[in-house]
């Protein structure tokens, strides 16, 4: 097995098993930046040693369709040159092929769906696909039968004993393949291995919406929720005409999901009950429920724009009432909080996790992953899906539940690990760092994101100067521009400070009679860099434009 990614972060979820030559690729997403990461849009798998061994791969399958699992197929097909199998649900296909297809790589592979208990031949491996309940329906484990044993990997799940679809987390055939086969290795979901007890029900949640849209009858209700979500979707939906109202979905993935879900049976609005959103100003507030995208305070999203006032086709008026059904993902806090700041600000009252029951998360907490190793009573388990700290704590529940240590390995991305006749161990790595999208792939690396920190914490300062190259004489300049440094007005004294700075280190050069572009560059840059650091205890980017007369 090599791990890509999802193990160390949440999201980037990749992985691949290879045996006779032969690669099944488990999962391939993406992740959203953090605050460190200014600019960028996406990160992805360095997914090199695919591309490297594309001759091997037999297909992709697809544990569930959560954009964290499935996003980054779009950027591996463009990459590669096969048409690539994807195995998954009809729901995770149509879910990651909203990607594909707008990325225009959709003839590049070939989709084929599978159902609950289906087991194919795939490469080298037997495939068995397992349901679970997730926070997205049709979400699956998957058994592998290996020539070292069964490969059990868990997906994205949890043990809902009373789910909105009636589809359960198949313990039973789980159990079946240990007692009949043994596991010879557990992957299973790390993401909630710090939290005790079981996650929530997720028709719990839609008591709650049933009592909100009960308490407020006379109030416009603007649900957002991940668009993938579609048992939520339901709920919101099912609260909604119980309550007479009419339902408008608002952004564009929203919409998309929502229509896919209606076609495959998997979402049961009624045709007199939705509407385009384009209809919304023709009824009453009393009648009107909006499912709406931007549950994240992402910039541009249907619910961010409409704090601002900016959404084109609903704004928001006294008294509404906006429900956040999402928890925030790791280093989204700071933005949903000013979404929510702003939606008070227009008049709108909130409910949000913290504030009542409108969300519960898909993934096992520590009584249902104990439950899982219980069941599965693997002869070895490496942690998958999840950072660090719930990767650890995860081995200390599988210790707990009787796995040998020498027998729990704790794997991060990039770590080959090689199952033998008579051990599991570490087989060396792979490249698994992070690439980063900011609208063309691999146009960014750590050296861009370093120098977009350094410009919006401490600014830039442009220094432009011509020398003539023969005698070292200063043509023009020293001419400084700067950005967010300091306040113009502040820095008129400096400046002229700063640019006797500059002829002297330049002076200094043609004394060494060193004229060359870059030493002059360099001098600048230092002597620049010294002197502004010296007057304001700052480190601003210096760019040195040196230009030859």
């Amino acid at each position: 097995m090599i791990f890509l990614g999802g193990l160390g972060e949440i999201g980037r979820n990749c992985a691949l098993l290879e045996q006779d030559n032969q690669i099944v690729i488990l999962d391939c997403g993406l992740m959203f930046p953090n605050p460190d990461m200014p600019g960028v849009d996406l990160v992805l798998p360095d997914l090199t040693y695919v591309k490297q061994n594309q001759h091997k791969v037999v297909g992709c399958i697809l544990t569930h369709g959560h954009e964290d699992h499935t996003g980054a197929l779009s950027f591996l097909l463009r990459e590669i040159d096969l048409t690539l199998p994807i195995y998954g649900s009809e729901l995770s296909l149509g879910l990651a092929a909203n990607r594909i297809d707008e990325a225009g790589v959709g003839s590049k592979c070939e989709y084929i769906p599978v159902s609950d208990g289906e087991t194919l031949e795939i490469g080298p491996f037997k495939v068995e696909f397992i349901p679970v309940t997730h926070s997205v329906p049709h979400s699956f484990a998957v058994a592998f039968y290996t020539a070292q044993g069964v490969i059990f990997h868990s997906g994205d799940f949890k043990i809902d004993l009373n789910p909105v679809d009636g589809r359960l987390t198949d313990l039973g055939r789980i159990g079946a393949i240990a007692s009949n086969h043994g596991i010879r290795l557990l992957l299973s979901d790390s993401t909630n291995a710090e939290e005790g007890g079981r996650s929530e029900s997720e028709s719990e949640v839609g008591k709650t919406l049933a009592r909100l849209f009960g308490d407020s009858k006379d109030r416009r209700i603007v649900v957002t929720c991940f668009s993938s979500h579609i048992h939520r979707i339901q709920q919101v939906a099912n609260a909604a005409v119980a309550s007479g109202r009419r339902v408008f979905t608002l952004g564009r993935s929203m919409g998309k999901n929502v229509a896919l879900a209606r076609r495959l049976g998997l979402l049961y609005i009624p045709d007199d009950r939705i509407f385009d959103i384009d209809q919304v100003s023709k009824y009453p507030s009393e009648e009107v429920c909006i499912i709406s995208t931007g549950s994240q305070g992402e910039p541009m999203s249907a619910l961010s724009l409409m704090a601002a006032g900016e959404n084109k086709w609903l704004k928001l008026e006294q008294d509404d009432l906006v429900v956040i059904s999402a928890d925030a993902i790791p280093g989204n806090e700071t933005a949903i909080g000013k979404v929510i700041d702003s939606l008070y600000r227009r008049g709108a009252s909130v409910v949000h996790p913290g504030i009542d029951k409108v969300h519960t998360s898909g993934h096992a907490k520590s009584d249902e992953l104990k439950t899982l190793l219980s069941i599965t009573r693997p002869a070895s388990f490496i942690p998958v899906h999840g950072e660090f700290r719930h990767l650890f704590n995860h081995t200390m529940i599988a210790k707990e539940m009787g796995v040998r240590q020498e027998d729990i390995l704790l794997a991060e991305d990039g770590d080959i690990v090689v199952l033998s006749d008579t051990s599991i161990e570490y087989g060396g790595q792979v490249p698994a760092g992070y690439l980063y999208v900011d609208g063309v792939v691999g146009d960014v690396n750590r050296g861009v994101l370093r120098d977009r920190k350094a410009l919006a914490e401490e600014g830039v300062i442009v220094v432009i100067v011509t020398i003539d190259m023969k005698s070292g004489e200063l043509v023009t300049g020293p001419e400084i521009i700067t950005r967010g440094w300091i306040h113009a007005d502040e820095a008129e004294g400096l400046i002229e400070e700063a640019k006797d700075e500059v002829r002297r280190s330049i002076a200094d050069v043609v004394i060494q009679d060193a004229l060359d572009l870059e030493t002059l560059r360099r001098h600048v840059r230092t002597s620049m860099g010294k002197y502004v650091n010296r007057q304001t205890k700052r480190r601003p980017m210096i760019v040195p434009v040196v230009l030859e007369a």
